[in-house]
This record gives structure tokens, sequence and C-alpha cells, in this order.
């Protein structure tokens, strides 16, 4: 059966390796042991798959501009799955990226009627403050969609390049959507190439942090990036043999030939016909690269070296003719954190979640009421070891609780041996769960207090 994941439900997905084949999400394994200093999510293989993101590796690798950008519809309460995303925000501003966090009132307003008053109260309220307090630094990006001409503006361009067809086929709209539903999911694109505009120092590689059930978002996105473009790059070959052809989309000529100058003065071999330019650019070679680099290439990494420069090239003089020269944004995508009661963690279903904003004791006595994967019996405890893999409470502990990796790896197995069982590991895991939700709430306090620093009051 195909699985289906929309932005918008509180299903679970029950196999995520159906996706790398269903949806052509790559496995995140392969780029691990090039990551410097991997947060916790991507070593611990929460964060299991990506799209696109070998040139967000290669900026913080390298010291190149890179952005990162994700958003928060404020529609209710902040939970710790909402915290996964701010965290992998805060690891790439820390590496470097520049970051955009877009508070989605538009699509809580379309999507679940969420008056304008509430956006913006939940929006600071909820997760502005918890975002600032997990350590959003000031020289981030954060805005509310409907105050934001730039995201407006390059929604309604972005409206010229798709139809609802398009938008049906990708998020099973049906003839009862609203006309607001379909703008926000513009929106939402807008919002994702916004770090690419002249405004923030124009075209570079951008990753958006999310959960599996935000696909079609950055499948749209990435298909409208492309088609926002006067030129495409595109690898083709001849008898095995690589080269990359330049097409222009009703581009002006000048643009073609001024490319075309520009690669030849860069010393490829180069062809220049009506509306395209072939390039036979085999043998470029940087030997950093391959050592960055040694899997995940088409063809070869001497030929991506090449590629990089033209396509690189090609997006300036785009620039210069008035294009966008738009760059496909790369996406993380994280496993869900399972509900307390089972399912996924949803702010639409309260008994699921733990709140950043619930008091310590109410959260205490949830995680003490959470379905574990244990056994029936102690004795069958004892004797079968139990089921970490289906527990809730070892959930919280691995993606949140336990910073230490040995530590953590150490109550996995005495879960599976049967030594550890469920009445103590709750116990610990309530009382961690009680400490975090105290110390962040403090911060909390003070991140109130530095509102001004980010433009918010």
């Amino acid at each position: 059966m195909t699985t289906r994941i929309d932005p918008w439900t509180s299903a679970g997905i029950e196999d995520y390796s159906k996706l790398f084949e269903e949806f052509g999400i790559e496995t995140f394994a392969e780029l691990l042991p090039h990551v410097p200093d991997p947060c916790p999510y991507m070593r611990r293989r929460i964060i299991f798959g990506h799209r696109g993101y070998v040139p967000v590796l290669d900026a913080i690798l390298h010291n190149k501009p890179f952005g990162v950008m994700s958003g928060f519809m404020p529609s209710g309460r902040i939970h710790i799955g909402n915290k996964m995303v701010m965290d992998e925000i805060i690891w790439h501003q820390r590496k470097g990226g520049s970051a955009f966090v877009g508070i989605a009132d538009m699509e809580a307003h379309s999507v679940r009627g969420t008056s304008w008053q509430d956006c913006r109260r939940i929006g600071v309220e909820e997760y502005l403050l918890s975002l600032i307090a997990l350590g959003f630094e000031p020289d981030g990006h954060i805005y509310f969609q409907s105050e934001c001409s730039d995201v407006r503006d390059l929604a309604f361009e972005l409206g010229m390049k798709t139809n609802i067809t398009e938008l049906s086929a990708i998020y099973g709209f049906s003839g009862e959507t609203n006309i607001a539903h379909l703008q926000s999911a513009l929106v939402q694109s807008a919002d994702i190439l916004q770090p690419q505009i002249a405004e923030y120092e124009g075209p570079k590689p951008v990753v958006i942090p999310v959960g599996a059930d935000q696909d079609p978002h950055i499948r749209l996105v990435r298909g409208l990036a492309n088609k926002m473009r006067m030129f495409r790059c595109e690898v083709r070959s001849i008898q095995g043999v690589p080269y990359v052809s330049v097409r222009g989309k009703s581009a002006p000529p000048d643009a073609l030939t001024k490319i075309f100058e520009t690669i030849i003065g860069m010393g490829y071999n180069a062809t220049k016909y009506k509306l395209h330019i072939d390039v036979q650019a085999g043998d470029d070679i940087h030997d950093e690269f391959v050592e960055a680099f040694p899997v995940g290439h088409a063809f070869n990494p001497h030929f991506e070296i090449a590629m990089r420069k033209i396509e690189s090239a090609v997006r300036r003089i785009e620039i210069e003719f008035g294009g966008t020269g738009f760059m496909p944004p790369a996406a993380t995508y994280h496993r869900f954190m399972s509900g307390l009661s089972g399912g996924k963690m949803s702010s639409s279903v309260p008994e699921s979640i733990i709140a950043l904003t619930e008091p310590p004791d109410e959260a205490f006595a949830k995680v003490k009421r959470a379905k574990t994967g244990g056994r029936m019996t102690l004795d069958e405890q004892k004797r079968l070891g139990g089921e970490p893999d289906e527990c809730t409470v070892y959930e919280l502990l691995l993606f949140h609780l336990i910073p230490d990796d040995a530590h953590i790896a150490e109550i996995y197995q005495e879960c599976k041996s049967g030594s550890l069982m469920c009445g103590a590991c709750k116990a610990h895991a309530a009382e961690l769960m009680a400490d975090f939700l105290r110390d962040h709430q403090q911060e909390r306090k003070i991140a109130r207090e530095r509102l001004g620093e980010y433009g918010l009051s």
C-alpha cells in the first residue's frame, strides 16, 4: 500500500524505509561520516534522510555561505516535538548558516481558523520565546508571514508557475479545499526561497529541517525553484561520456551569449546553439572535494566540480539579466516523536504531548503514565527483556533527555536484557523531564527580556 504523507494530519509513519523508494528521499547515513561535530539527532539516526543536502554540507566544510530555514504554525502549544526543529536550526546557525524562522500565521489562519490576534500571541508566547531560550542568536531572521512583504510578493510570483492540478497531486486537495489553503502552500514555498533573494545576498544552499510529513512542501518548492530559473544546467552523456548542457527557458539571447563567452573564458570547450550550450567539462579536479565527498555522485567527482563551476557562472549571469538564480532547497528529515499514549505527537492531540510551557509536575505525571515497551508481567520483562524501540519513554531519553551517547546505549541494552524495569526507567525519565522544563522555563523568562534584540515586542 502506498504511504500517504501530508503536513496537516496527525497520522504517523509506520515504515520510514518506504520513503526512500516511494518518495525519493535519500538516506542520511552516507553523509554522516563527513559531518563535522554532528548534532545528536544525526548521530542517533533520528535524522534519517535528506534531499539535496550535499551542497549544504560542502558549504559547512569549506566556510561558504548557506542558510537554514523552517517555520512554525501558531495553532497550539509548543511541545518537545517542535523542539527538534528548533535544535536543528540552532545547530546549523552555529555552523555558520544564515538562520530564518517564519511564524506561519497565514497558514494557521487559513487551515486552522486561528484568529490573527491569537496567531501573534501564540507565535511569540509559545514558539519564539522557546526558540530564543534554546539558543537562537539575534543575527537570525524572525518574521510573521502576514507582515513580510517579500514573502507575499514572492508567493504571488510562484503562483504563476504552478496550478491547482499540480497542488492537488502533491497535497491531495479536493474541490472542497478553500482557496486560502491553496495560497498558504505557495506562501510556504516563498518562506523557503526567501533566504535566496537579493536582500539576503542572493542564491545559496539552504536546508529545511522537517519531519517527513512536510515533504510535500519540499517537493513543491524544489520544483518551483527550478521553474523560476531562466536557465537550467543538465548533465547529459554521449556513449557514457558526460557533458553539461545549458538550456534557456525564454531567456534573453544576450544572456545566453554572455554565458557562452564566460564558459569559454573559464577554459572549457563549448558549442553554442540557438537555445542552448553544450560543454565538455570532464577534466577539472579538486582533490579536497574528492576527499570530502567520495559518495553520491552520478558520474565522478572530477566532473562534479566542473558542473558546479558552470552552474555558478550561469546563476550569476542570470541574476544580471533579472532572473532569480534560485538553488533547489535541501531538506533533512527526522523521525516523529511518538505521542505519550502512542501515535504521532501533535499539539492538536493535547494528551499526546509534553508542552514546553506546562508545569514540570504535570509533565512528571504524564511521563509516569506514558506508554512503554515493557512486557505484560514483571517475570516476562526479566525473561524476555523490554522493547525500547516501541517505548515512548525511551524515545524521550533518546531524543531529548540523555546527552551522552554511551549512557543512552547502556539504557537501551539494560532494557533489552531485562535488567531495567519500566517503573525505574519511567521515574528517571520523569525527573529528567521535570528538571529540563524548570531550566527551560527559566530561560524563557530571560528570553522575554531579550525580545527587543530580535525586533519583537
